[in-house]
Formats: C-alpha cells, structure tokens, sequence
C-alpha cells in the first residue's frame, strides 16, 4: 500500500534544472523516469520506527545559492578544524550547501588517471563512467518512494575514479558544509575502485547552525572490484530540525574489501541504512558504526552484511549511547545466501543509556541459507557499569569525570578507526558536547 505523495517540484522544473546543470540527455531521461516512480512506491520498511508522518518529501528549495570561498582561510571554524591546511599534496573537495566551491588534486592522482571531481562535472567530463555505475549495482533507483526521489532531484555530491593498479596511499576527503536554513541536500556520493587498488575515503556532513528546517536524503555507492580495497570514513554532524535518510551501500568483488568507520552525530531525526553486498568469493566487509542520541530525537540504524560470494568474511560493530528522551534503534543483519559457503558472519551491538527517559534497543539477526558457514552475534542494553564507576571513583575521580571516561572508552573502538586526526579529534569533541 502507498500513500499519496504531493511532489515538491514537477517535470518540468527537473528537466529545466537537469539542463541548466548541463547534463547529458540520459541523466535527464534518469532523473525524469525517477520522478515518476515516486508517487507509486512506498516509504522504506524501517523496523521498530513509525516514520509515515516525518518529512522526506515537502520543502520549497531544491538549490540554494552559495558563495565560493575566496580561500582555506574563510573557512568557518568548524570545517578548519576537520582539514589540514598547511599540508601540501591535499586531495580535498568542499560544498558549501550545493555549490561545489573548492577542489585541491594533487598531481600523482592525475597522473595515475584518478578522477576526483563533483557530480555535475562527472555527468558533464565522464558521462559514461557515471552512466555505468550511478545506481545501477548498488542503490537502485525503484527500491522505495526516498530512492526514487533521490534520483529525480539529486543535487550536490562527488565521483571518486581509481583506476586498475592505483593505490592512493593519502587520505581523500570530502566536506559538505551546510550554513543555509533553507538548504535541502540531496547528495550523491559515488566512488568506483578497479582491480588491484586501493584508497582511503573520509567525507564530513557539518551544520554551522545548531538549528535549521529541512529535508536531507544522501547516498553514497562503493564498488570494489577485484581485490581492491575501500576504506570509507564518515563524521555526520547535521543540524536539529532536519530531517535525515542516509544510504550508504558496497559491492565487492572477488577479493576485495570495503572498511566502514562512521561518526553518524546528526542532531534531527535520522533513517540510516548501511548495507555491504559480498557478491565475489574471498570478499570482506566491516562495518563499525558510533552514534550519540540526545534531546528528543529518533534514530534508526539498519546494518546489512549479505554474503553472496563463498568464503566471505563480514564484521558489524555498533557501540551507541542515547541521553534525554532520546531513542536509538540498532537494527543489524547478517545475511548468508544459499551457496555462500565457509563464509563468517559476526555482530555486535552495544547501547548505553545515560538517563531514565532515553531508549536503546539492539536487534541482531542472522538469516542463515547455508550449512557450511560461522555465525555469531552479541547485543547488550544498558546503564554504566555501576562496578567500573565505583572502580574510577575509588581512585579519586569524580562521578561525573568517571562517566565521561567511561563513555569515551565504550566508543573507542569506532573512534579509533577514523583515518584522519582531524576527524578523529572532531569526532571526540562531538561525543564530549554531547554527553556532558
């Protein structure tokens, strides 16, 4: 069953933004077709969530104009913060709502053939690569009403190229800077490794505003070919007020792996769906995942592991602590399909509860179609360890201090795992405001 869905904007105007945008005439096709979709699908099943009467759908803006920023230095405190501005060889994009405004690619990429660019110039400068990947093997555009309406007004976003036999040994990032109330971003993220290579990246979602009003429906595809390696870092940190859906979604091929570590501290209601399709033999995924909920807030997170392929290695781990009247949902899968087989499945999530009003609820399960496999999971609900708080305070620290340290510690493991010490550090001092 759907529900009637009042369009925030017609064909007309997509088919006029598509050619301002000077997309080629398939984009447009894709985007048109997509639109069509929306009014007939059905919001996304969100397990233990009621979300029919949040808004994804209604907004006046679908572009905002921005400024460019004349240099690093204008950069607001925030985002200086999360990048190193006196290192040399940066690779690093920023937009600023969603206007592309700064774009540093150091010459090796180039000359490896790397292809680093915002997602209006890739659909412009290499329509056919964007053509072959754009939601095609990893989110598809008629999975639900939020897929499909991304697709018709996507807005802002970036393409990462790595040819066969590149390996980037620096750090690649990306900074969404959202510092307009009437912004609505609709980001696509897309990042393709050939055979043979390997690349770390790391992109950052920061309101400069603690409070704004809009819609946010972002997805991000990673296709791993043959024995290549992703590592995807994230810190979402968007204002109270907005509404946020998040995709985030891998293909492996044979040999490869793709490493998610996620800082995901948006300060509005949240869907959060992180899926790792397995599909080659000898394939790994690993997923770790870190949230703070507080205030009155409601987040869902959905974590998939499928394994297709045999011998596929797949690791979810999510440690988060909810505070206020906040709600926290952990909904993880580990999927072993028929003829997968020797393949290993693991799970863990842990939830923290800083207050009597906050909610935590962690779901593993495993659905398990071959007899030939290792699977596991472990999930906890709690309060601090009254054993290891009386230890701290014994030693002289004060309850409130021992809290802090204890919360530090339970989400270290995801923490840790950030590939950038500015977005570690920014990370940490999220965690710090938001727990105290």
């Amino acid at each position: 069953m759907t529900t009637e869905t009042k369009l925030p904007f017609e064909t007309e105007h997509v088919r006029s933004f598509s050619e301002e945008m000077g997309e080629p005439a398939w984009l447009t096709e894709f985007r048109l077709n997509a639109l069509t979709r929306v009014e007939e699908l059905p919001l996304p099943k969100v397990d233990k969530t009621k979300i029919a009467k949040w808004n994804f759908t209604q907004f006046d803006r679908h572009i905002v104009k921005s400024e460019d920023y004349s240099s690093l230095n204008e950069l607001p405190s925030e985002v200086k913060t999360l990048i190193e501005l006196n290192e040399t060889n940066n690779n690093l994009y920023i937009q600023r709502n969603n206007r592309p405004t700064y774009l540093s690619v150091s010459d090796e990429l180039k000359e490896n053939g790397v292809i680093f660019v915002d997602i209006f110039t890739a659909a412009r400068e290499h329509g056919e690569l964007l053509q072959k990947y754009l939601m095609h093997d990893g989110v598809k555009v008629d999975e639900h009403k939020l897929t499909a309406l991304h697709a018709a007004l996507y807005n802002g976003g970036v393409f990462l190229y790595i040819p066969k036999n590149v390996v980037i040994s620096q750090p690649i990032q990306a900074v969404f800077v959202h510092d307009n109330q009437e912004a609505n971003l609709f980001n696509h993220v897309l990042v393709v490794a050939e055979d043979n290579s390997s690349v770390t990246y790391v992109e950052n979602y920061v309101s400069t505003m603690d409070q704004a009003a809009g819609v946010f429906n972002i997805v991000s595809e990673i296709i791993a070919g043959t024995n290549a390696k992703v590592q995807y870092g994230a810190v979402d940190n968007i204002a109270k007020g907005v509404t946020s859906y998040i995709n985030r979604r891998g293909i492996t091929n044979r040999d490869s792996r793709i490493e998610w570590a996620l800082g995901l501290m948006n300060n509005g209601d949240s869907i959060y769906e992180n899926t790792t399709n397995l599909i080659g033999d000898g394939s790994y995924g690993d997923t770790k995942m870190v949230t703070v909920g507080h205030g009155e807030q409601t987040q869902n997170f959905t974590t998939k592991i499928i394994h297709h392929g045999k011998n596929t290695e797949g690791y979810i781990l999510k440690h988060g602590v909810t505070k206020d009247s906040a709600t926290s949902i952990f909904n993880g899968i580990g999927k072993i399909e028929h003829g997968a087989s020797k393949s290993n499945a693991q799970q863990e999530s842990r939830v923290l509860m800083l207050s009597e009003k906050a909610r935590g609820d962690a779901n593993p399960i495993l659905l398990i179609d071959e007899d030939d496999v290792i699977a596991g999971h472990a999930a906890s609900v709690g309060r601090v360890d009254p054993v290891q708080l009386y230890y701290l305070m014994s030693r002289g620290i004060p309850k409130k201090e021992a809290e802090r340290l204890i919360i530090h510690g339970f989400l270290a493991p995801v923490v840790n795992e950030l590939p950038i010490d500015g977005v570690k550090k920014q990370l940490v001092e999220l965690i710090e405001r938001k727990v105290k």
